[in-house]
């Protein structure tokens, strides 16, 4: 009786070491996920690129990011009152941002009642790439673009970009 008592208790504590021993200690394995800074209500934010509508923007995305971007065309069906902006500079002050100049500026960052992770590409454009100013908030933008200083160009591609980082936030 005493030997299979014995056997019984180093049968189970080997499963209990075996069940273990893919864990070190209390830590729990996760991934790295790259970030990119952009700008929200005049305050640096971290965002990341998970999925997007396009081909051509997701390989840019992974290659800058060094992170794969899966491409879900579908996304792009978003209607686009459930897509804030997410403005996106093709000329102006070298940066950056996706295409080299000033970082990225979103609308709606977490605790205003609109934000959504969910992102439509709004490619900005400046009439004089010479006067261009480094611009920190959608008001900013939207200002600019009203008085013809902008153009802004809806480009219809939805980007998944949650916020990792924000004023008042944390990851």
């Amino acid at each position: 009786m005493r030997t299979l008592k014995i056997t019984i208790s180093l049968l189970v504590m080997g499963m209990i070491i075996s069940s273990c021993s893919g864990v070190s200690g209390n830590s729990v394995p996760f991934a790295s996920i790259p970030s990119g800074m952009g700008y929200a209500d005049g305050k640096e934010i971290y965002f990341s690129h998970t999925e997007v509508s396009d081909p051509s923007v997701g390989e840019k995305l992974t290659a800058m990011m060094k992170s794969p971007v899966i491409v879900v065309p579908s996304l792009a069906k978003v209607p686009a009152e459930l897509t804030p902006p997410v403005y996106v500079f093709e000329n102006g002050n070298a940066g950056k941002g996706p295409l080299g100049f000033q970082a990225d500026v979103f609308s709606d960052p977490p605790g205003t009642g609109n934000y959504f992770p969910l992102r439509r590409i709004t490619f900005v454009n400046w009439a004089d790439p010479t006067k261009a100013v480094v611009l920190k908030s959608a008001g900013e933008v939207t200002e600019k673009a009203k008085s013809g200083e902008l153009t802004l160009k809806d480009s219809g591609i939805v980007v998944n970009m949650p916020f990792m980082v924000w004023d008042g936030g944390k990851r």
